[in-house]
C-alpha cells in the first residue's frame, strides 16, 4: 500500500517518489521515463517527467558543463523532483548526472525529507550509444566540434549498487518499463 502523510494544511495526501534515471547519452534513459509515465498515467498516478535537455533550457539555463555547473544542475533538479514526490507525485528524471556524489546528495535530501527514492542505472554500453547517438553529440564529438562528452572525454560515474540496473540494449523499451514498475510497485511506491 501506498502511504500516506498530513500536509501543511492537515490534508491527507498520498506520498510520491523520485525515480532517477542515469545513464549515458542515448542510453534510453528519457524513452524508458516517458514509457513508465505513460503506463502510470493510465493507471490514474499523478506523475512528471523532468528532463535533463528541458531542465537545461528552462530551470539550468546558462550552466556549462563544468564539474560544478552540472553538479548545479544535478541539484536544482534533486530539489524540485524532491518538492513534487513531497506533494503525491511519481518524478521520472532521466539526466546523466555522471558523478556519484551529486546523485548521492540528492538521494540524502529525499531521505532527510522522508520522500521515496530509487536510483535506476540505464546500463547501455558507450559503443551502443555512439550508433544511437539520438542527438548526434558523439558524431560531433568524433570530428571535433565538441568536447566533455560524458563517457567519452569526460567521467561518468556509474552507479556501484543502483536500486536497479537496466541493460536497454538488451531489452525493449515496455520491458524495461515493466521492470521498472515493478520495482516500484514492490516497494509500496505506486
Amino acid at each position: 500500500m501506498r502511504a500516506s502523510r498530513m500536509t501543511r494544511d492537515g490534508v491527507q495526501e498520498m506520498s510520491g517518489a523520485t525515480v532517477w534515471l542515469t545513464g549515458l547519452p542515448s542510453a534510453g534513459k528519457t524513452t524508458i521515463a516517458h514509457a513508465l509515465a505513460g503506463r502510470l498515467r493510465a493507471e490514474g498516478h499523478r506523475v512528471e517527467v523532468l528532463d535533463g535537455d528541458e531542465i537545461r533550457e528552462f530551470l539550468s539555463a546558462g550552466l556549462g558543463f563544468s564539474r560544478a555547473d552540472r553538479d548545479t544542475n544535478v541539484q536544482r533538479i534533486g530539489f524540485v523532483a524532491q518538492l513534487l514526490a513531497a506533494h503525491g507525485v511519481t518524478v521520472l528524471v532521466p539526466v546523466i548526472a555522471p558523478y556519484a556524489d551529486s546523485r548521492e546528495a540528492v538521494r540524502k535530501r529525499h531521505q532527510e525529507n522522508g520522500t521515496g527514492y530509487v536510483e535506476v542505472h540505464v546500463a547501455t554500453p558507450v559503443e551502443v550509444c555512439s550508433v544511437r547517438d539520438v542527438k548526434g553529440l558523439y558524431a560531433k564529438q568524433a570530428a571535433g566540434e565538441i568536447s566533455g562528452l560524458t563517457g567519452v572525454d569526460d567521467p561518468y560515474e556509474a552507479p556501484l549498487e543502483p536500486d536497479l540496473r537496466i541493460e536497454a540494449h538488451r531489452s525493449g523499451i515496455e520491458e524495461s518499463a515493466a521492470e521498472l514498475h515493478a520495482l516500484l510497485t514492490e516497494r509500496g511506491m505506486l
